[in-house]
């Protein structure tokens, strides 16, 4: 009986977890949409070809946990502002939120942005611009330092590397 009880008031939490964003923060506030379309966006910024892809990776939560843990209240204030701002702006150039664009539209969106980030079609929306350089920023930092990378990628070799005594060595010219 108290297992079905248990049960009972434990499933609708279960079931609705819509709005619930995936990692835990301090500092920002965000939602589930708001969680995917930073996921999209890393995916964006950095895809899947013959190596893993930021989503693959977990890119996505790389960046919530730097921004939230190392950036200022200021900053983490202009990410939430610049996710808002281009999520609109997004909806207005594609007709459609940035989560349900195909991956062709989205690139073409994040080019234009890319692009033409010094004109004055951005100039007034400059948090759209810091909340993307921002992403771009911890995508790349988060990609460059991640376990695939220096495994894989980047084979590391502890300094001062291996030794080896038949390395052939030139003699010098008699000064």
């Amino acid at each position: 009986m108290a297992l079905i009880l248990g049960s009972a008031a434990i499933l609708p939490s279960c079931l609705n977890d819509k709005g619930k964003p995936v990692v835990q923060l301090k500092h920002l506030k965000i939602d589930a949409d708001q969680e995917k379309l930073v996921n999209n966006l890393t995916e964006t910024i950095l895809p899947k070809t013959g190596t893993p892809g930021a989503a693959e990776l977990g890119i996505n939560l790389f960046v919530f946990k730097m921004i939230d843990d190392c950036y200022d209240k200021e900053h983490q204030q202009d990410f939430i502002t610049g996710l808002g701002d281009f999520a609109a702006e997004a909806k207005k150039q594609l007709g459609k939120s940035f989560n349900d664009s195909t991956v062709k539209e989205r690139t073409a969106f994040v080019s234009g942005i890319e692009q033409h980030s010094n004109d004055e079609k951005y100039k007034d929306n400059a948090k759209l611009i810091a909340f993307y350089r921002m992403v771009k920023e911890q995508t790349v930092f988060g990609y460059t330092t991640s376990k695939y990378f220096m495994t894989k990628q980047i084979v590391y070799e502890l300094v001062p590397g291996r030794y080896n005594a038949y390395f052939p060595v030139k003699k010098l010219a008699a000064v």
